[in-house]
């Protein structure tokens, strides 16, 4: 599922690509028809998102409209959700962003044609003779504007919302640490109240918007904090600490469309233990194939490093399963 930081990048991706255009909006699978068909012409007038969610603003003319009278595509990745892009040659377009797709792809393929997959074969079409690609899979959701589409398959949640349910949807999520308008005291009173482990406490949307699995593991082991401890026996400092550190290396995520949680003296320490079990599936980043880009295996501290040395103390990395997910930390570090 893409962490928090994917999806800001997506909707600024959308405003890139649609912003103020009349767009065509279609189900190819045809599950999604009835509500296509109440955004179908209309104008993409705002694009932004809240925690793991993207919420699309459209408007029946580009003539300034009233929030309230907006109609809003709400749209949820889950796991397996993703949006595959094409556009014509006069317009920079990424290939796919969800899973299990590359989850942030936007500087890894940069597509010149309509086909949908960059294979440098093919001749570029001139600007006015650009066609769309035909829908691959079980598109969901076709939005497609004069320059570019945008493919949706797999969601987890697509629905058109008018102003005021969009809204009661984000009041249901915790603060997202990406919004300027959000409040970190509602996080640190929903932890800190809490009997429930603060590991736990940060994999909830409705205490934390948009925190995932590696931000969860990578910020509790630069706070030192044991990801078991109930909420309430952690201070209001340890726990607007995190909400800052969370903040910046999920701000850093959006700059670069990778999730580096090291600092650099730390990249060349924890070797010298041998890895243990089966060869293992590190998370991929969107940087890997750029000159000095922070190589994924010196990325993190602790997530995907089960069995390795600590890069602190040295001690193996543990992994355990917290909630249905994998809980990654240092015994040592994170007592």
């Amino acid at each position: 599922m893409p962490e928090g930081h994917t999806v800001h990048r997506l909707a600024a991706t959308f405003g890139d690509l649609f912003l103020g255009s009349r767009v065509s909006l279609s189900s190819p699978q045809g599950r999604f028809a009835a509500g296509s068909a109440l955004l179908d012409g209309h104008v993409l007038v705002a694009s932004e998102a809240y925690g793991k969610q993207m919420f699309l603003g459209f408007a029946p003319q580009p003539e300034a409209v009233p929030t309230e009278e907006l109609r809003w595509l709400r749209v949820h990745l889950g796991l397996y959700g993703a949006w595959t892009f094409a556009g014509d040659p006069a317009t920079a377009v990424v290939h796919a962003i969800g899973a299990p797709r590359k989850r942030v792809g936007e500087r890894e393929t940069v597509l010149a044609g309509g086909g949908g997959i960059s294979s440098g074969a093919s001749a570029s079409p001139a600007p006015g003779d650009w066609e769309p690609p035909a829908p691959r899979g079980a598109v969901r959701v076709r939005l497609e504007s004069e320059h570019a589409c945008a493919d949706l398959t797999g969601p987890t949640a697509c629905e058109v919302l008018t102003t005021p349910e969009a809204r009661a949807v984000q009041r249901r999520l915790g603060p997202d640490p990406l919004r300027p308008d959000s409040d970190p005291g509602r996080f640190v009173e929903a932890v800190v109240r809490s009997r429930s482990p603060i590991g736990v406490l940060l994999m909830n949307q409705e205490v934390i918007a948009g925190v995932g699995n590696i931000y969860r593991a990578e910020a509790l082991f630069r706070a030192g904090q044991n990801p078991l401890a109930p909420g309430i026996t952690v201070s209001r400092e340890v726990v607007l600490d995190i909400w800052r550190d969370v903040a910046e290396l999920m701000a850093d995520g959006v700059r670069t469309g990778a999730i580096v949680t090291t600092r650099p003296e730390d990249r060349s320490r924890g070797e010298g233990l041998p890895d243990v079990g089966a060869p293992r599936r590190l998370a991929r980043q969107n940087t890997d194939a750029e000159p000095g880009a922070v190589a994924r295996e010196d990325s993190f501290y602790v997530y995907q490093r089960d069995g390795l040395p600590c890069r602190i103390c040295r001690t193996p990395i543990a992994l355990s399963v917290m909630a249905t997910r994998n809980l990654f930390r240092c015994p040592t570090c994170q007592p």
